[in-house]
């Protein structure tokens, strides 16, 4: 008879409005199994939206098969290569207009992880499909605390229009729990925070966030509990849960410096919700790392990030661009536009880099978070300039896959056939998805 674990699975440190889901540990499991259960973790999701397309003839290899040379806006990922293939020949047909006139970013956003062809409206009568991240949250949702998690870093855009006939809705956010159900979208990090570690079963909202404001760290509320559980863990487990605690702290004084900031600045003449850090880079870094505390203590098995909304106009001054997004991707031809473009495509680029280096930095039983967290990352649109739906750019990393490949496709073969794979890949036993005509099955050899 195998030896009884000394922890629950679904071990919590607890303080007043507070609560701390800790990762899995050798202690939770009985030591007869605990080698096959830390080799063999469940999978997870993580999609990487990057707003307004990508310069194509930049990011597509020249070369099919392993081994090919890495183009300029795939330069910054070079260090993740042998863990990520780049699949091209994708197309989303239900993007397109199909009758309905302009307003491709909205169609294009709305049908990234849906397939689906959005209903063209400006009223609350808006109508989609059901994403890819949410039908995979609907089988496993109800084993973690959150079916899934929704991040991103620009606030959602006023309600109306936002592209031509189309509701602001299909710009703000990839995920759809049903075809008139979109999901919104968490921005700020002490909001994010805030669901992960408080505790809704001691106080309500604004007693518990009143208490935690009194407190230095989140982590005082749970000292107590876990210097009490500490002694019974082993060597391991002992640094596995403080890694993991030292993490979370560093998290919560980062979200506390920007709420800091947020509070020197004067935003009366600027919409910038209160606790949003100054800078781009930290704000996303910020939000990945709390996406990645979620998904290592398996609060949740599925997210989607978007790095901005589609039709986003973010300047970048930062990289010496301080034009707007969304105007520079219609750049026209002009090679002054392009090379602007190409800054913040590398830019955005980067970030995708930093979400798989925490990935891999984190453990995860034997092995690290990447070798059981499936990431895609992309962009609604091909080449902006041309408002193309099909030829979109696609990245797969992670979950065990074989990396330093380029899979191509042929010509216009459906998005929704990339799903319908990840959807496999995540366990999920469905047919068909969208308009997708069967899998890839070249991304599981």
């Amino acid at each position: 008879m195998s030896k009884q674990p000394v922890l629950n699975r679904r071990t919590l440190l607890r303080g007043l409005g507070a609560t701390i889901t800790l990762p899995l540990m050798e202690s939770m499991i009985p030591s007869a199994l605990a080698t096959t259960v830390m080799d063999n973790r469940p999978k997870r999701l993580s999609v990487f939206y990057i707003p307004n397309g990508l310069r194509m003839p930049l990011f597509t290899p020249a070369e099919a098969g392993e081994n090919y040379a890495l183009t300029p806006i795939l330069e910054p990922i070079a260090r993740h290569k042998q863990t990520f293939t780049v699949i091209s020949g994708l197309a989303h047909y239900n993007a397109n207009a199909l009758g309905d006139g302009p307003g491709s970013h909205g169609r294009s956003c709305g049908a990234y992880l849906t397939g689906a062809h959005p209903k063209r409206t400006e009223g609350a009568d808006i109508f989609c499909g059901i994403s890819m991240d949410q039908v995979i949250a609907n089988h496993l949702g109800h084993h973690t605390q959150l079916a899934s998690l929704e991040l991103g870093i620009e606030p959602p855009s006023l309600l109306g229009s936002c592209d031509i006939g189309y509701s602001c809705t299909y710009t703000n956010t990839l995920s759809w729990r049903s075809p008139t159900s979109p999901l919104p979208v968490e921005v700020k990090p002490s909001d994010v925070f805030e669901r992960l570690f408080g505790d809704t079963t001691v106080l309500d909202e604004k007693s518990r966030k009143a208490q935690l404001a009194t407190k230095a760290s989140i982590l005082d509320f749970v000292l107590e509990d876990a210097s009490r559980l500490s002694p019974r863990l082993g060597m391991n487990d002992r640094r596995k849960m403080e890694e993991y605690l030292d993490s979370i702290r560093t998290v919560e004084l980062r979200i506390q410096k920007a709420s800091q900031q947020a509070h020197q600045v004067d935003t009366s003449h600027v919409q910038l919700p209160v606790g949003i850090p100054e800078s781009f880079e930290e704000h996303v870094r910020l939000m990945i790392d709390l996406q990645v505390l979620a998904l290592q203590s398996d609060m949740t098995r599925i997210s989607t990030f978007m790095l901005g909304r589609e039709l986003s106009n973010r300047a970048y001054a930062e990289i010496g661009v301080p034009d707007a997004h969304h105007s520079l991707s219609h750049h026209g031809g002009d090679e002054e536009k392009i090379a602007k473009l190409v800054k913040i495509n590398r830019l955005h680029m980067e970030q995708f880099g930093y979400l798989l280096d925490r990935l891999s930095a984190t453990a995860d039983g034997e092995r690290t978070l990447l070798d059981s967290t499936l990431v895609m990352g992309g962009a609604s649109l091909g080449e902006p300039n041309d408002h193309d739906n099909m030829n979109l750019p696609a990245i797969v990393a992670g979950a065990g896959l074989r990396g330093n490949r380029h899979i191509v496709e042929p010509k216009h073969t459906p998005m929704s056939n990339l799903m319908l794979s990840l959807m496999h890949e995540m366990g999920v036993p469905v047919d068909s998805f969208g308009d997708s005509t069967g899998v890839i099955n070249a991304l599981s050899a």
